[in-house]
């Protein structure tokens, strides 16, 4: 078992490392690397969201280090998200039609930011009442999914500008950690065994190479990484999360 395990740490480390540099911590891409490893449907939702939660911490620590977070215009989205993700996290998955039309808009989402690797000159002001709706909605989105929310946030930010491009990943990397916790709450109170018969070693061995890619993938995107390639990546990671989607939805 633990063989068949560490096997798993080489191409979810690349995950996290590519999500973090985005702002993001991976949980869309977990799923796929998991649900092509053959685990059962019912421990991938909460691995994902564990490995999603340390990925998103050291997210937040390298983003916010670097004082991307626009607070005081952003803080609206948090407050519903929340309990948002904890519903979500309680209910059951969502229909498979319903992931289909989540992987087409975030598709479209990609196709759109990869065109446009530049910030615009100016940003406009959010409305508060239109980032309490996205926050919750987003929020109960990411919890039916096992994800974080940064995939839906994101490109929200970015394509109704909102946020410059770091800007954006330090938003989405805060929402996908408060959403992380707080859909794995919600789903271990719906199923407070569903973490049972996961060995404690095996794990071990995977998260620290996972965490440690994505402390570097966070550290290059918050820092060092021009514009340019941290929006080309997230087209990538969009790419991939719409493709986990539309091609893996029958397999969860």
């Amino acid at each position: 078992m633990i063989t068949a395990v560490w096997l798993l740490a080489a191409p979810l480390a690349v995950v996290a490392f590519l999500y973090a540099s985005v702002g993001h911590a991976g949980a869309s891409g977990y799923i796929a690397v998991l649900a092509l490893a053959g685990f059962p449907a019912e421990q991938i939702k909460p691995l994902a969201l564990i490995l999603n939660t340390l990925v998103a911490s050291v997210g937040c620590w390298n983003f916010l280090r670097a004082a991307h977070l626009p607070w005081r215009r952003i803080w609206p989205v948090y407050l519903l998200a929340i309990p948002g993700a904890f519903l979500g996290g309680w209910l059951n998955l969502p229909s498979l039609w319903f992931r289909r039309l989540v992987g087409v808009v975030l598709l479209f989402s990609a196709w759109r930011l990869g065109r446009a690797l530049v910030d615009p000159p100016t940003l406009r002001e959010p409305p508060r009442l239109l980032l309490f709706a996205a926050g919750g909605s987003l929020g109960v989105l990411a919890g039916l999914t096992g994800t974080g929310g940064g995939v839906f946030l994101t490109p929200l930010l970015l394509l109704c500008r909102w946020c410059t491009t770091r800007q954006a990943a330090a938003v989405s990397v805060l929402f996908i950690l408060f959403n992380s916790i707080a859909g794995l709450a919600g789903l271990m109170l719906a199923r407070p065994g569903a973490l049972l018969g996961l060995g404690r070693l095996e794990w071990l061995l995977v998260l620290i190479p996972v965490v440690l890619a994505g402390a570097i993938g966070s550290r290059l995107g918050s820092r060092h990484w021009p514009v340019a390639w941290i929006r080309r990546c997230l087209a990538v990671v969009l790419l991939l999360a719409s493709l986990k989607l539309l091609g893996l939805a029958a397999l969860l």
